[in-house]
């Protein structure tokens, strides 16, 4: 009874091990988990960039979830903030209209969301 218990477990070890190699054949190969898109260094964060930004995971890494509920948030009030600008800037020109083209500010690009 004992030689058929050593035998039992050889197998299923060597099962086991079978299946985590693969079965024999190889593993494909490994996807490089690193930042899809990056923030522009040149230019102010847009709506887009955010929408866009993928974070890398790891094995004890972080919440999806939770972490693209603060992208979210944050590329809403990013929005919200160039309106702003965008709405007091022409109310500044529309206040200033003595300032000559040189003195006035170009507007910002506008996201087509």
């Amino acid at each position: 009874m004992f030689w058929v218990i050593v035998v039992v477990m050889v197998l299923v070890v060597g099962a086991a091990a079978l299946v985590a190699l693969g079965a024999g054949g190889s593993l494909p190969d490994a996807e490089r988990d690193r930042l899809a898109a990056r923030l522009p260094d040149d230019r102010p964060v847009h709506r887009r960039d955010v929408d866009e930004l993928r974070l890398p995971m790891a094995l004890r890494g972080y919440r999806m979830d939770e972490v693209d509920d603060v992208l979210d948030r944050l590329g809403v009030e990013l929005a919200q903030r160039d309106a702003r600008v965008a709405e007091l800037e022409s109310a500044l020109a529309a206040a200033l209209p003595s300032a000559g083209p040189a003195q006035q500010r170009p507007e910002p690009p506008q996201d087509a969301r």
